[in-house]
């Protein structure tokens, strides 16, 4: 949804320091207002005090793009909020053609195992969406973000994708500029995505190597699979993370994610999902389900979700229930 295409002199892109390219953006938006209300006697103070749970979007996403004279296309996006430069996103790609795409965010490139958080079917959001709090204890697929790059590309019909990050989640970093020592090494990740034929199955895996600030890494493996048929949607997924270092708070742990989706018709879309946490050492699975809603309208989109964990943090009895409204109009 464009709300107003500027013509702005940008650094869309700047390959190398003598060539640079100016563009248009278009600034685009969108007109969300939700109301979110939390359970359980695990909520925080904020959560039991909440005055308001009502509230709207606040981004704007300006994105342009040009081609080379190489017939390569180089595209430039910004993602701002008023939440503060830490929420705000800024990113390159060049799309090489049948050579791939190469990525550059100064947040999250979202490549490599970024993009296989949870794909588990959804009607709305994911099962452990306003549960997933610093206190759990899940496992994602996804590992720490920062300025990094992505490259992907599609062999055979497989869509593969690899990233890196230096883990500085929040620093951002202008041009010419330098930042100081880090808290933790790098991370990398590779993850295949692969449609198998017409028969509606869909699986995909990756590997990766978190950095963390003593020295040590986070193994990840993931693996999952989606199959849809008819108005049904079913997948299954398995998030693992090893710690290499045994003596750290942070153990072992395995996350199963079990989802699946029913399309009423072609407004009304149902879906209902379930994760388990395992971690090594605990004797309480952390246990989280839910079930989400997505109605269209005309111009308007109500999308709704109630989400709820048990065994919080692997502590027996704690609990915390999100449920969630969304209105979305599009103009």
């Amino acid at each position: 949804m464009n709300i107003k295409k500027i013509g702005l002199t940008a650094l869309a892109s700047s390959l190398v320091a003598t060539s640079v390219y100016a563009g248009e953006l278009a600034v685009s938006g969108s007109a969300k207002i939700s109301w979110s209300g939390y359970d359980g006697n695990a909520r925080s103070t904020a959560q039991k005090d909440t005055a308001s749970g009502i509230g709207m979007d606040q981004e704007l996403s300006a994105s342009g793009s040009a081609e080379l004279d190489n017939g390569m296309t180089v595209s430039l996006s910004h993602a701002l909020t008023s939440t503060g430069s830490a929420s705000s996103t800024s990113s390159i790609t060049l799309d090489m053609g049948d050579m791939g795409s190469l990525s550059f965010s100064d947040q999250d490139a979202g490549a490599g195992l970024a993009g296989l958080d949870d794909m588990t079917p959804s009607a709305y959001e994911e099962v452990w969406d306003g549960v997933a709090t610093s206190s759990n204890s899940f496992s994602f697929a996804e590992m720490a973000t920062g300025r990094g790059f992505g490259y992907s590309n599609t062999v055979g019909g497989a869509t593969i994708s690899a990233g890196w990050s230096d883990n500085l989640t929040g620093d951002n970093n202008s041009d010419g500029g330098v930042l100081g020592t880090a808290s933790s090494s790098s991370s990398s990740s590779v993850a295949v995505v692969y449609p198998v034929g017409d028969s509606g199955l869909t699986v995909y895996g990756g590997v990766g190597s978190e950095g963390q600030p003593d020295g040590k890494e986070l193994d990840h493996t993931t693996i999952g699979a989606k199959y849809a048929f008819g108005p049904i949607t079913v997948g299954y997924q398995v998030n693992d993370e090893d710690d290499s270092d045994s003596t750290s708070t942070t153990t072992d742990k395995e996350t199963q994610i079990l989802g699946i989706s029913f399309a009423v018709n072609e407004n009304l879309s149902v879906s209902y999902g379930k994760m388990d946490t395992d971690k090594s050492g605990s004797a309480t699975d952390q246990e989280t389900d839910g079930v989400s809603i997505g109605y269209s309208m005309g111009g308007m989109t109500i999308s709704a979700y109630q989400n709820e964990v048990e065994n919080l943090a692997h502590s027996a009895g704690q609990t915390l229930e999100k449920t969630e409204i969304l209105l979305t109009f599009a103009f």
